[in-house]
């Protein structure tokens, strides 16, 4: 069997009437894959959010069916998709990325020092870097090709980027997709805090199931996807040592590389994604 789409880090593969979508142990950074591989990644990732599908199934449907490999066909069976394979329904996959920030950081922080506002969106005076913000924001994005950048887009644009795929549905599906992605990450949020981890932003992606429901799919809060940061030593005004890839990411940043990361920052890396998999599920991987 051969992938029929290769992401940056996930392979799908056609199983008939459903897919099967395995993480793989590649880590990207800025849009770009490293040369490193980072061991149980993957598993990280398919575990992670195989716990957020069971825990928000009542809020919204979802596109896993089972991450057990003897429910898959005999080729997955193999130690290498133990773990880190999804066995999925199919979904015609909506063209917007759904971007929550709870947190003013990032990109976020660089754009309210310059103007004020995140995405356009105005917000209080005086904000500290990682401050809390009185309420999260929604701030979606088109969905770029490996390789480009998204770009992130006003409410109003996500209307018409969905009009034009779906005529007469753009508005109630851009309604949907900001209501659903607040209530998830709200819920989330508060879980995870009670857990001692802040998610301070993250991103969700949605589909249609044959009967024209939204059913959240892709993958579903984990460190590739979300910031996580301890909520143990947190204080607003300096930035936030974290459980995902922003450790690769600022290691990337101040020195200079050839997209690899030393073994040390490799190591550290699956230890801060193994991390953030215990405290908020309680278990060991």
């Amino acid at each position: 069997m051969k992938p029929v789409k290769e992401g940056k880090v996930r392979e799908i593969y056609d199983n008939g009437d459903s897919l099967i979508m395995v993480a793989t142990d590649r880590i990207s950074c800025f849009d770009v894959i490293l040369k490193n591989t980072i061991v149980k990644k993957g598993t990280v990732l398919t575990q992670m959010s195989r716990f957020w599908f069971d825990m928000t199934k009542d809020i919204v449907p979802n596109h896993m069916i089972s991450t057990d490999v003897k429910d898959m066909p005999e080729y997955f069976r193999k130690p290498e998709f133990e773990g880190k394979s999804m066995l999925c329904r199919k979904l015609r996959m909506l063209p917007i990325e759904c971007i929550v920030r709870g947190y003013i950081t990032g990109s976020g922080w660089a754009s309210y020092q310059k103007d004020g506002t995140v995405c356009g969106i105005k917000l209080p005076e005086g904000l500290k870097e990682s401050e809390k913000l009185p309420e999260a924001i929604y701030t979606p994005s088109t969905k770029a090709e490996i390789g480009d950048h998204d770009e992130n887009i006003s409410f109003e644009r996500s209307v018409e980027v969905l009009e034009k795929e779906f005529p007469g549905k753009g508005e109630e599906y851009a309604a949907q997709l900001r209501d659903l992605t607040l209530k998830l990450y709200n819920t989330c949020a508060d879980y995870a805090l009670s857990r001692g981890i802040i998610i301070a932003d993250t991103k969700f992606e949605f589909g249609l199931d044959e009967e024209g429901r939204v059913v959240l799919g892709d993958e579903m809060l984990t460190p590739d996807s979300s910031r996580f940061w301890p909520k143990e030593g947190y204080e607003a005004g300096k930035s936030q040592p974290s459980f995902d890839k922003q450790f690769a990411r600022d290691w990337l940043k101040s020195n200079e590389h050839d997209w690899q990361l030393p073994q040390e920052i490799v190591d550290k890396t699956i230890e801060k994604y193994l991390q953030a998999y215990e405290l908020l599920t309680g278990q060991e991987l």
